[in-house]
């Protein structure tokens, strides 16, 4: 799905969360939205997902706006992880994973519920209780649950956050093959940055609220002078309004 964001303005009360953005992520690419604590990434994800309305400005998915008479439409061909959102702590790993499958309206529950419980090797754990799972159980689950649907647009907040490298390097390894195998446009907002590196075709750099740079990995480390992106990062983050 090809995601175009016109000009999309959010303010609460006082406060400019996000001032005045337009991106274009084309189909079956992976966007890279970076931005230091409070830059406007999570009401950007949150107006991107319909969950936030835009003060102004537009956003179209595959042509379409998304707005109410579109919106179920739409949001059945999408999903997010973020583990800072919680799935229902009461219920086990194979009920969460049931009870969002009947949400998307998937078919064939069992087998898909089956399916990604091995993929995503959740079988030790999928009787217990969400509550009780440890973050890195949880991350995997909060991944099959995005998956769930085979979106074809999939919003990442920080997927392997919390992770050990192991099980970190399993779930970018997983997200890589996935996407070689299925036809999904990805917007990962993350602050590791060899993580975006690694999966990234093009990145937004953001901050209070605007986009301050944007290009692959390779062009903004080159553009700015540094090793990596994780030095380009921090030049950004660290600059007055004015760059460098």
């Amino acid at each position: 799905m090809r995601v175009e964001v016109k000009n999309i303005y959010k303010k609460f009360n006082t406060l400019v969360a996000v001032n005045n953005i337009s991106f274009i992520i084309e189909k079956n690419k992976t966007m890279g939205l970076l931005g230091p604590n409070g830059c406007g990434k999570t009401t950007s994800i949150g107006m991107l997902l319909g969950l936030i309305t835009p003060t102004s400005g537009q956003i179209f998915i595959d042509g379409i706006k998304l707005e109410p008479k579109n919106r179920i439409r739409l949001l059945s061909l999408m999903n997010f992880a973020s583990p800072y959102i919680e799935l229902p702590k009461k219920l086990t790993v194979k009920q969460n994973l049931e009870v969002y499958a009947r949400l998307y309206g998937v078919r064939k529950i069992q087998s898909r519920t089956c399916e990604m419980i091995e993929d995503l090797n959740l079988q030790s754990f999928i009787n217990k209780k969400t509550g009780e799972l440890s973050s890195g159980q949880k991350n995997r689950v909060a991944l099959a649950k995005s998956l769930i649907n085979k979106p074809k647009l999939l919003f990442l907040d920080e997927p392997t956050a919390s992770l050990d490298p192991d099980i970190g390097d399993f779930v970018r390894k997983y997200i890589e093959n996935y996407k070689k195998n299925n036809e999904l446009t990805i917007l990962l907002a993350s602050h590791n940055m060899k993580e975006v590196e690694r999966l990234c075709d093009e990145i937004i750099m953001m901050k209070r609220g605007e986009i301050v740079d944007r290009g692959t990995c390779n062009d903004l480390i080159k553009k700015h002078g540094r090793e990596n992106l994780e030095d380009t990062f921090l030049k950004i983050a660290r600059s007055s309004n004015e760059l460098e």
